[in-house]
């Protein structure tokens, strides 16, 4: 009778752990993430919260920000995650998990772009040196974006390169980037654009370059340009299609048809006749 007992027990325990475990994976595989990664930009989210499938009591059932369980009350239909109160800087990056039922229409997040970079940049100083360095100083970035360099020349701003942004709105960032001056007076700046599409310019930082002028482009070509030294060029068709671009002394006409064309070389603009 005993064994019968220790046997029953057993038998019982056993299937209490199998509830167990069943419940755990229960709950794991009816369970879903939305996951929001971002950088803190001092404003809070707001969230759509529907039911849960079995009608009672709503979808979202835990909120973590930076792998911090939140206080937030999420058992209402609509709830607010308050940023402010995890000791976040301005720029700081920021991951939300919100976690919750698979049985239940998806939560809707209803202002996501509070988490996007935002271009927020205060210029401190920007000068180009006597070897052609483009460097400036910025505070104030609330958020990791990259910056772009252009130089104006051909009566347009055109595109130089790119510097990642650091970000961080409680300090002081340097940056620099090598840049090829053309002959005379230049001027470069740097640019952001955030989610907005919007661009936040920097000031221009002017340069007079002691570079010699580049010569050498007859009014008439037949297989090729060459110039007293590289520069950058771009050849346009009559069209206003760009057909050639690049830094080079040579650029090779072999293969253009005859006609009228613009080149666009060191600080000029010329036309130029291509013979058959």
């Amino acid at each position: 009778m005993a064994a019968t007992t220790e046997i029953t027990q057993m038998t019982s325990a056993l299937k209490l752990s199998i509830l167990v475990l069943l419940g755990v994976f229960s709950t794991s595989a009816f369970a879903g993430n939305i996951v929001l990664e971002g950088n803190y930009q001092g404003k809070n989210l707001y969230v759509k919260n529907p039911f849960a499938g079995t009608g009672v009591g709503f979808c979202v059932f835990e909120v973590t920000v930076n792998g911090s369980v939140t206080t937030d009350e999420w058992n209402s239909s609509a709830f607010e995650i308050d940023l402010s109160i995890h000791d976040l800087d301005l720029g700081d990056q920021i991951v939300v998990v919100i976690k919750h039922k698979d049985d239940c229409p998806t939560p809707k997040v209803l202002n996501p772009e509070v988490l996007n970079p935002k271009s927020t940049f205060k210029i401190g100083s920007i000068s180009v040196s006597s070897a052609g360095l483009l460097s400036w100083t910025a505070t104030d970035e609330a958020g990791v974006l990259t910056y772009i360099v252009e130089q104006y020349r051909w009566n347009k701003w055109t595109y130089v390169g790119e510097v990642e942004g650091a970000g961080r709105t409680g300090k002081t960032n340097s940056y620099s980037f090598q840049v090829t001056p053309h002959s005379g007076d230049n001027k470069f700046r740097v640019k952001q654009v955030d989610y907005t599409g919007v661009p936040r310019y920097s000031p221009a930082a002017e340069h007079t370059s002691s570079v010699p002028t580049v010569t050498g482009v007859p009014e008439k070509v037949e297989s090729s340009i060459n110039f007293s030294s590289e520069t950058m060029f771009e050849v346009y068709d009559i069209h206003g299609n760009i057909v050639k671009k690049g830094f080079s002394s040579t650029i090779d006409a072999s293969n253009l048809k005859k006609g009228i064309y613009y080149l666009n070389y060191d600080n000029s603009t010329v036309e130029f006749m291509k013979k058959k």
